[in-house]
């Protein structure tokens, strides 16, 4: 069985303490003091009171009140009785033991009662420690009568009203203890997820930022390249010269051309590289065909592909994949919709993307056109992707009849022609 949690006055007692509780270490170790300094007190004034009346057993209580001055050094310098709740229970009864003789042979034995209180209750199970404080009562009570002593309320109000006060102490103590628990567990769990927060803010940023490179070398260096190729070849087709290609100017031009081809790839390459994670080990489909696995309370969403699929330039992935989270995160969230479908559908001049929902719907004019407060893309983000790209973005919902999200993307000319 576990021992019960440390209490104000037994946790400075040899038993283990929780590595929390050893946080509050001054007053711990005020409080082990206290109980050290309490007990050799009790016991030197048994002692004292003894010898100073000169009654047949004066020294035989000396001896009594040495003997448990050593037994409890013993326990307390003991590692066994510390890690150990078999050995705690028998230095505890060992103790008690030698308080027992002491309180046969001196009525003043009984005041020692009330350090024992603390630590049956600390080094005991909870009913078994408050089953040892009730015997140490009715002893000290018994014995007191035996001795002959005048009995008046106080004889029995004494003993009982200071194991009353050792266990409400120790019942506050472990009710305080406990509550500390759960506000370090509710600390310990508050900067854990402030942790989590910033690494997905950390990361959040990074994609964006890779995101925007990805379409700043697109929409910059790659077709500028593009154009430089275009006329290039043009220039090489104007030009005359023989059919040897005997002209130093065409060679020159060629070369250039070679150049910029190059580059383009290395751009593209570049490009490819900045992707999304979602993007870089698969196709646009299998990343759309993830997002579908079911989350917790969320709808069962399907994934479906129309048409003959074709590759798309990465800006085009991003962008369709971007805005299939962000509609579908709202699905989840806001639309309390049993079922979704994502759609995406290849024709010979676009492709569309469709997310469809039956949840409860919403005017869209009623939205402002801002950011979501969760920091997720609201609609006019997604429009403002799918305009970049000469795209449009159309919603349409209404209360309680479902929401469709369609963006439609013109497909971008045949390698042959950019080439």
């Amino acid at each position: 069985m576990e021992s019960p949690a440390p209490s104000p006055v037994p946790s400075a007692a040899p038993a283990p303490v929780p590595s929390a509780a050893l946080a509050l270490t001054p007053v711990l170790r005020a409080l082990r003091i206290c109980l050290h300094a309490l007990l050799a007190g009790l016991l030197a004034l048994a002692a004292v009171k003894a010898v100073a009346a000169g009654g047949p057993h004066a020294y035989a209580v000396v001896a009594a009140a040495l003997v448990m001055a050593g037994v409890y050094a013993a326990g307390t310098l003991s590692p066994s009785v510390s890690h150990s709740q078999r050995a705690a229970a028998v230095w505890l009864a060992v103790l008690g033991a030698s308080w027992l003789v002491l309180l046969a042979l001196s009525p003043d034995g009984l005041w020692a009662a009330f350090p024992l209180y603390f630590l049956q209750l600390h080094l005991l199970p909870m009913r078994w420690g408050l089953t040892a404080v009730a015997v140490t009562a009715t002893a000290a009570i018994t014995s007191f009568v035996l001795h002959g002593q005048p009995v008046t309320p106080g004889t029995f109000i004494g003993p009982l009203l200071g194991g009353a006060v050792a266990v409400a102490t120790v019942l506050g103590y472990q009710a305080l203890y406990r509550e500390s628990e759960r506000r370090r567990e509710l600390i310990d769990e508050l900067l854990s997820t402030r942790a989590e927060l910033a690494e997905a803010e950390r990361a959040a940023g990074t994609l964006a930022e890779r995101e925007r490179l990805a379409r700043e070398i697109h929409d910059t260096l790659a077709q500028g390249l593009s154009s430089i190729q275009l006329l290039l070849r043009a220039a090489e087709r104007a030009l005359p010269g023989d059919d040897n290609g005997d002209d130093p100017a065409l060679g020159h031009i060629r070369r250039a051309r070679e150049a910029a081809q190059d580059n383009l790839a290395e751009a593209r390459r570049f490009v490819r590289a900045l992707s999304p994670p979602d993007l870089e080990h698969g196709s646009l489909a299998g990343a759309l065909e993830r997002l579908c696995t079911p989350a917790p309370g969320g709808p069962a969403v399907q994934f479906g592909i129309s048409g003959t699929p074709v590759e798309l330039p990465t800006p085009y992935e991003v962008a369709l994949l971007r805005i299939a989270q962000s509609a579908l995160a709202n699905t989840v969230r806001h639309a309390k919709a049993d079922r979704a479908e994502i759609t995406l559908s290849f024709m010979e001049t676009s492709v569309s993307l469709d997310i469809v929902d039956d949840g409860i719907g919403f005017d869209p004019c009623s939205l402002r056109r801002t950011k979501t407060a969760d920091g997720g893309f609201g609609l006019p983000a997604m429009r403002s992707r799918a305009r970049s790209l000469g795209g449009t973005l159309s919603v349409e919902s209404a209360p309680g009849q479902g929401t469709a999200v369609a963006i439609t993307l013109p497909l971008p000319l045949p390698a042959g022609a950019s080439s």
